[in-house]
């Protein structure tokens, strides 16, 4: 966005980020007065002894959204999370959460908000060792001035929701490193936040465990339905949980989508890289290749979800003589799978290669 005017709030964005900037050094906020509020020259603002970890993002989520942002190592995810938490102030732009200016607020309304509405999860799972499973879940409520009694019969149920029972008097200690994230993912949810940051939550934890904790964040989602901001630099657990992913290099959003459109349609040539290894039938749901219905046409007799990932129905639907009809939640037909659309999701890249 090259320009300096704000967006329109959005009465129906949990988070509004408009213009964000982060920059570090002495000269960052001389330097960016002087750029109309464009994205910035990363390397000007270096040879001047700044550093831009963030670069213009504007972007809104919304309620019950799970946008998931990644990028490697350096891109500036992280410090967005922690500008949009407020843990590290933007240098500029504006940042609303439920329609509150976030860096027009005190202290202590940014104390309020946090333990009131915010949940936070981090890849160090910093639990207190000298306190017990319960009482590492309590602490955040007893914090807020719940009582012990109140306290320690919400963090029992926190326990029941993650999958402890039989291990809340055990010390973090005597955890695998799975159950230790489970702790840290009971304590931001006993306050009952409603967004839910999450930066790096399972990068440290062996591939089999990883997936099981994604697993368990799908299946607790799909209980809690909270806002959510998660932020990953692995695009295979990026793709298995965003409703919306952004792709960030060098503080710069390169493109915010679903992960079909990226998958299908990378907007720049680093999102591309990102894509090419990404096996589509793994990722693509029904929806996104489906096409519309044809009152003239012959369908099977077989119907499948538009929200089934294409891997799953491939071989069934490519088994039928004609074209599938696609249902929605209420098994309304809401479109048409042509066998050739599978096919080229299957082997598209193959096929469009020219021939020797």
């Amino acid at each position: 966005m090259a320009s300096n005017e704000h967006l329109p709030t959005d009465p129906q964005a949990v988070i509004q980020c408009d213009s964000v900037f982060k920059i570090f050094g002495d000269k960052a906020k001389e330097m960016l007065a002087e750029t109309q509020g464009s994205i910035v020259d990363a390397k000007a603002f270096q040879e001047a002894g700044c550093i831009v970890g963030v670069n213009n993002a504007s972007f809104n989520v919304t309620r019950g959204e799970k946008l998931i942002i990644m990028g490697l190592s350096g891109s500036g995810k992280s410090t967005l999370l922690r500008c949009i938490s407020r843990l590290t102030d933007a240098t500029a732009g504006r940042i609303l959460i439920e329609g509150q200016d976030l860096l027009a607020m005190t202290d202590k309304q940014l104390i309020e908000l946090r333990r009131e509405t915010m949940g936070m999860v981090f890849q160090s799972f910093a639990l207190l060792p000298h306190k017990t499973v319960l009482e590492n879940i309590a602490f955040p409520l007893q914090v807020k001035g719940v009582s012990t009694q109140d306290s320690v019969k919400k963090a029992m149920d926190m326990v029941e929701l993650v999958g402890l029972q039989g291990r809340e008097n055990y010390f973090p200690r005597e955890l695998s490193g799975g159950q230790q994230q489970r702790v840290g993912i009971a304590r931001s949810l006993a306050v009952e936040p409603d967004i839910w940051f999450l930066d790096e939550p399972f990068s440290a934890l062996d591939p089999l465990i990883r997936k099981e904790m994604q697993d368990e964040f799908l299946r607790l989602q799909s209980v809690l339905n909270k806002t959510i901001l998660f932020v990953t630099h692995d695009f295979d657990e990026a793709l298995r949980l965003a409703d919306r992913i952004a792709i960030m290099k060098d503080g710069v959003i390169e493109q915010l989508d679903t992960p079909a459109n990226i998958v299908l349609n990378p907007a720049t040539e680093y999102v591309k890289k990102f894509t090419e290894d990404v096996p589509r039938e793994k990722v693509l749901r029904i929806e996104s290749v489906m096409d519309p219905v044809n009152s003239s046409e012959a369908l099977s007799d077989l119907k499948v979800s538009k929200d089934a990932i294409i891997e799953t129905v491939a071989e069934a639907v490519l088994s039928e003589q004609h074209p599938v009809p696609v249902a929605d939640e209420n098994n309304e037909v809401v479109g048409v799978l042509h066998q050739s659309k599978v096919i080229h999701v299957l082997f598209g890249k193959k096929a469009d290669e020219p021939h020797q």
